[in-house]
């Protein structure tokens, strides 16, 4: 009769009681006591060292290969997750020529983002609007020249960043404005010095003064009475 080789464990029942004695005794009160900083990162590199290989000589081949994989998928998803949270950021900046009136961005659901300030979005920015606060602007810039922006890294082919200015009602010319690209697509903008140019929307089907930028992490300046 054939005798089957034994089966070697998928999970090693050993081999995370040996992880758990390696990081207790990593954790162990022997780096609690007075030492200065320098002292305590030197000892604990030594014993962090020793008994890294003590653990690892102790497996047999499948086990290291087991705990070599699960190290690496763990390097590999904090990496990713570090990729991430730094992959995308956007600055709008103001410029205000005219003397007078607060420069207010506003993001969805009616967040207060600057009040002339810088300001970053760590990741997308959609659908913000800014314009001069006079004493005449409602909160959404009701009365007054309005910027609209959204800022996103591209995804697909045309699906990066769009900017405009709006003189739809109840939106009205109140100061020049304009803004720029920056960081990207340099020089890519518009300017409205008048109730009619022709740099803003002023009906819905306007589409052609929108301006759009393909670059990753494009920023915008914001100009008032340029």
């Amino acid at each position: 009769m054939l005798q089957c080789a034994p089966r070697v464990s998928a999970t090693p029942p050993n081999l995370f009681h040996k992880a758990q004695l390696l990081s207790s005794h990593l954790v162990s009160p022997t780096f609690k006591k007075g030492h200065g900083a320098f002292e305590d990162l030197t000892l604990f590199s030594k014993f962090s060292t020793r008994k890294f290989t003590s653990f690892t000589s102790s497996l047999t081949f499948h086990q290291f290969e087991m705990f070599s994989s699960i190290k690496f998928a763990a390097l590999v998803a904090i990496a990713f997750a570090a990729g991430q949270a730094l992959a995308e950021n956007h600055t709008v900046s103001f410029t205000n020529n005219c003397g007078y009136g607060t420069p207010m961005l506003i993001g969805q659901g009616g967040v207060v983002l600057s009040t002339g300030e810088a300001y970053t979005s760590n990741g997308r920015l959609l659908a913000a609007i800014a314009y001069l606060q006079t004493g005449s602007c409602g909160f959404n810039g009701e009365n007054c020249t309005l910027v609209e922006t959204t800022l996103v890294n591209p995804t697909s082919p045309g699906s990066g960043s769009s900017s405009d200015l709006s003189l739809i009602p109840p939106h009205a010319f109140s100061v020049a404005a304009g803004f720029e690209y920056l960081g990207g697509c340099a020089g890519a903008g518009v300017d409205c010095n008048n109730a009619n140019c022709n740099t803003a929307f002023h009906n819905p089907d306007d589409n052609g003064v929108i301006v759009t930028c393909q670059n990753d992490n494009v920023n915008l300046g914001i100009t008032f009475c340029s």
